[in-house]
């Protein structure tokens, strides 16, 4: 086929659909998708806030699906206006794999033989189930350093606790599985095991969905 013809295809007929869906889907979830730039509000102590809003639903709609990372807001997916809740997190972790697993089907049937498919997107669950039980497994154990002083638990240490370590891990894993820059707890705060999974798939590129 031609390059150009597939990709005004992809575009015109499967993300912009699907971004326009997922927009509506985020804004009844509570993303702002607004073209003002800032609300003045007054606190429950009486003090003036400057909240910075935006057209985030549709930013963080094409960022997911496409695999771009980034964030509307600095603290990127951690932030309550870019993730609410547990729902728009499972949608937004979907949203990273949907594309490029599904891509695994459309091979198959391309080549005429669908097993080729499965294949692939087997060798790619292995891998990726592999990845989050070992950083989930490093994050839910926590630092032993920490644990001397005597405090137990796991490292919750640039996660936030909307989430926790069990999502914080997943979406750590299939983020830098799927090449996306999109996170919703600090890399860097991960434990030595725990982030190391992460950096792995940012060596293997595009071998985990891509």
């Amino acid at each position: 086929g031609n390059f150009w013809v597939d990709m005004t295809r992809c575009t015109l007929y499967l993300l912009l659909p699907l971004c326009m869906v997922l927009t509506l889907v985020y804004v009844y979830l509570g993303i702002p998708q607004t073209l003002s730039a800032y609300l003045d509000a007054t606190t429950l102590e009486g003090a003036r806030q400057t909240i910075a809003v935006g057209p985030a639903a549709s930013q963080i709609a094409i960022k997911m699906l496409g695999t771009n990372g980034g964030g509307f807001f600095n603290a990127n997916a951690a932030h309550p206006f870019e993730n609410p809740d547990a729902i728009s997190n499972l949608i937004q972790m979907v949203s990273i794999f949907a594309i490029g697993a599904a891509l695994t089907n459309v091979f198959g049937r391309m080549n005429g033989d669908q097993r080729q498919g499965w294949a692939i997107l087997t060798a790619m669950g292995i891998l990726f189930i592999a990845g989050v039980a070992v950083c989930y497994w490093a994050e839910a154990s926590g630092n032993p350093l920490v644990h001397a002083v005597g405090i137990d638990g796991g490292n919750m240490e640039g996660k936030e606790t909307r989430f926790g370590i069990a999502l914080s891990a997943l979406f750590a894993v299939i983020t830098t599985a799927a090449s996306c820059g999109a996170v919703n707890a600090m890399l860097d705060s991960f434990t030595a095991l725990g982030g190391m999974i992460p950096i792995i798939n940012m060596q293997l590129g595009e071998v985990i969905v891509g």
